[in-house]
């Protein structure tokens, strides 16, 4: 099986799932940190080089403040979990605004844990057109091409997510909610992307 060497991943899907558990929909985003590292392990497992996670944009601040104050509560842990690990960690964002979390400032540079073995990335406080302003490199320049971008919640759009490095991803799609990760989900994933005809345009 061809495996893809860069994975991102759209969580989505944590607000509807707790709705549909009968939770407040700010209780959705602690119940996707699991899942996360999870995946990590499943990616670290097969032979995947990179991983970029998306945390949250700078349009997803102007939800109410309840929600706001947990997805960067758990953007901040998913980071700490993944420091555990043999991962190679870089977080990604406007990092001058008041929203981004303060706790993940030493992470804007890369940074190496255990034998940092994975680069993983982290998007918070993103957004795409931020990411272009930069001049002449983009400002996620360190974050390389994407073969696979998954995608939970049912959702079929990329909602900003490197638009540079996703050019010519391959776009698979999870109807399940993120919290309800597993792992078949991943896998079902992989196989489809080795059917796929990969020629990046030639």
């Amino acid at each position: 099986m061809r495996i893809p060497k860069h994975i991102g991943i759209i969580p989505d899907g944590n607000r509807r799932w707790a709705k549909k558990n009968g939770l407040n929909k700010e209780d959705g985003y602690k119940n996707g940190l699991d899942p996360g590292l999870e995946f990590f392990k499943l990616c670290e497992k097969v032979g995947v080089s990179e991983i970029t996670y998306y945390g949250f944009t700078m349009d997803n601040t102007k939800r109410p403040s309840v929600q706001t104050k947990e997805f960067t509560k758990a953007c901040i842990e998913a980071v700490n979990m993944l420091s555990n690990e043999n991962a190679s960690l870089l977080v990604i964002g406007n990092s001058e605004s008041k929203m981004f979390p303060k706790e993940l400032l030493p992470f804007t540079t890369r940074k190496k844990f255990g034998k940092g073995g994975i680069k993983v990335n982290f998007l918070v406080n993103y957004r795409w057109d931020w990411d272009l302003t930069g001049f002449p490199e983009i400002k996620s320049s360190d974050i390389s091409r994407i073969d696979l971008i998954i995608r939970w919640g049912g959702r079929r759009r990329l909602s900003g997510f490197l638009p540079v490095q996703s050019v010519y991803a391959d776009f698979y799609v999870v109807d399940d909610y993120w919290p309800d990760f597993k792992k078949e989900q991943f896998y079902d994933a992989l196989k489809w992307y080795d059917m796929q005809d990969i020629t990046l345009g030639g």
